[in-house]
């Protein structure tokens, strides 16, 4: 059996950029324009490079293959904004946890998919994971149940943020806004309602309060940390 290669992207020099060539840095700050914009799909080591008026070939010289290039974009996106400051108040900490993942998450639409796997080793990915798992150990000093309760909290903002982007998603795809949307099934839903078979249904559509997805966010973050105070005895 083959043994497979060892980790280099992160233990590998970074090679002076040659005059006037871009260097790592900015391939991956391409990469990642073209990724928000365009979907992960749509990032290849040639749209990279041409995007930047480089060859390919100059490209390899820094990045080895896609792979790594996803890599350094995912950890890239990790190290945008500063680690929330610990407090000592666990659900004040796991909250700025959340807060901050989900921001990063709706910035980079693609990046969610990227996080469901393999954890990132990168540099940024190793502090953001230091700092949420002392978020969580102020919880409880069984560090099996902090990663537990951490995984809970992150299950919750990539379901939520799922929800949100499959919102845009449809939008972009039919060119309707969600109120358009909502017009133009009107009439459906009416007689629907009017049938009188779906109770609940109709209250929910007649009653109840359409809320922002920020306060959907906020509403169903408060869940899961009373559950985890529940659980855990705080």
């Amino acid at each position: 059996m083959t043994e497979p290669a060892p980790w280099s992207v992160w233990t590998r020099p970074r090679p002076e950029p040659r005059r006037r060539a871009p260097g790592v840095d900015q391939y991956v700050a391409a990469a990642l324009t073209v990724a928000d914009a365009e979907g992960l799909a749509a990032v290849s080591m040639r749209r990279v490079a041409g995007d930047l008026g480089s060859g390919t070939a100059t490209l390899y010289r820094y990045i080895t293959n896609r792979d790594e290039l996803v890599d350094l974009m995912i950890d890239a996106a990790q190290g945008e904004d500063p680690l929330p400051e610990p407090t000592g108040d666990w659900r004040a900490d796991l909250a700025a946890v959340a807060h901050a993942l989900r921001a990063t998450l709706l910035r980079h639409p693609w990046l969610a998919g990227e996080m469901t796997g393999r954890p990132s080793l990168g540099p940024n990915s190793l502090r953001r994971s230091e700092s949420t798992l002392r978020a969580a150990a102020a919880l409880t000093p069984d560090i099996t149940l902090a990663s537990q309760a951490l995984s809970a909290v992150h299950a919750y903002v990539l379901g939520s943020v799922a929800t949100q982007q499959a919102a845009r998603q449809a939008e972009q795809r039919t060119g309707l806004t969600t109120e358009q949307w909502q017009r133009s099934v009107g009439p459906y839903i009416s007689e629907v309602l009017a049938a009188g078979k779906h109770p609940m249904l109709a209250r929910r559509v007649l009653e109840a309060e359409e809320l922002d997805p920020d306060a959907e966010f906020a509403f169903g973050l408060d869940c899961v940390l009373d559950g985890l105070a529940a659980r855990l005895g705080h």
